[in-house]
């Protein structure tokens, strides 16, 4: 029989050898990023037993947030939007995660036009009946990177008339519903999505690839969780994954 101080004993041990307590993570990432994390937030949340919280916005809006007070642990964002916040004492010093390029796509079943060449894409958006990327001033760093290129390829003012902006999200959604009849975003936000056919990337010079990196919030509530996080998106084997999300190592 075991005495009363015993059974104390027994209980308190118990206790002990229980795991320790599971943290969450909260994530903020610009939406380029979220179907990598996704992809792999199953594993990661079996291997440590941290669970995720994950929420998505363009860079500029997740910026103006953070800089609002907003809490997180970690925020996937570029290189720039992380330095900018550093400075702010928000996050600390960013790790490269993945980059992404840009990319066509057209309605699934009509016809993809030639992009092969810088003088094929120019005269393919010229020929469009419409065109979607996404609003510039989301903050979205596509739409912020098309708008100087088409002003720099002189054709900004053509393309005006006929461009239907998203406000965010993706640039698919106006393809599939046919509001647009071609749609310019970074591949990882198309590659995946049903009811389009992605045409191809940008000609080599004129493409441009984003980088993502991730950092840990000076506040963080759980920051060596969000550390493991960070190293666990950092594993070489995370390789296949960029690729079937269209994105690749940040090399």
């Amino acid at each position: 029989m075991v005495s009363r101080f015993g059974f104390i004993l027994i209980i308190c041990l118990g206790a002990s050898l229980r795991p320790a307590h599971a943290d969450e993570v909260k994530v903020l990432t610009a939406g380029a990023m979220k179907q990598v994390i996704l992809a792999t937030a199953g594993d990661f949340q079996n291997n440590s037993k941290n669970s995720l919280s994950i929420d998505n916005d363009t860079v500029g809006a997740l910026v103006k947030r953070i800089e609002g007070g907003a809490g997180f642990d970690i925020a996937v964002l570029t290189p720039t939007a992380i330095d900018q916040l550093a400075k702010a004492g928000k996050i600390g010093r960013g790790e490269a995660l993945a980059r992404v390029g840009i990319g066509v796509m057209v309605k699934a079943g009509a016809p993809a036009p030639d992009i092969a060449t810088l003088q094929a894409f120019k005269r393919a958006l010229i020929e469009a009946k419409s065109i979607a990327y996404i609003d510039p001033a989301s903050g979205g760093s596509s739409g912020i990177y098309l708008a100087r290129l088409f002003e720099r390829l002189g054709i900004a003012d053509a393309l005006k008339p006929k461009t239907k902006l998203k406000q965010g999200g993706l640039v698919a959604d106006l393809i599939v519903s046919g509001e647009a009849e071609l749609g310019i975003h970074q591949m990882s936000e198309m590659v995946s999505v049903p009811g389009i056919t992605v045409v191809g990337p940008l000609p080599a010079e004129i493409q441009n690839y984003t980088t993502y990196a991730a950092g840990v919030g000076t506040t963080a509530q759980s920051p060596a969780a969000a550390a493991a996080l960070i190293a666990w998106l950092r594993r070489p084997v995370m390789a296949p994954i960029l690729q079937a999300k269209g994105m690749v190592p940040p090399g």
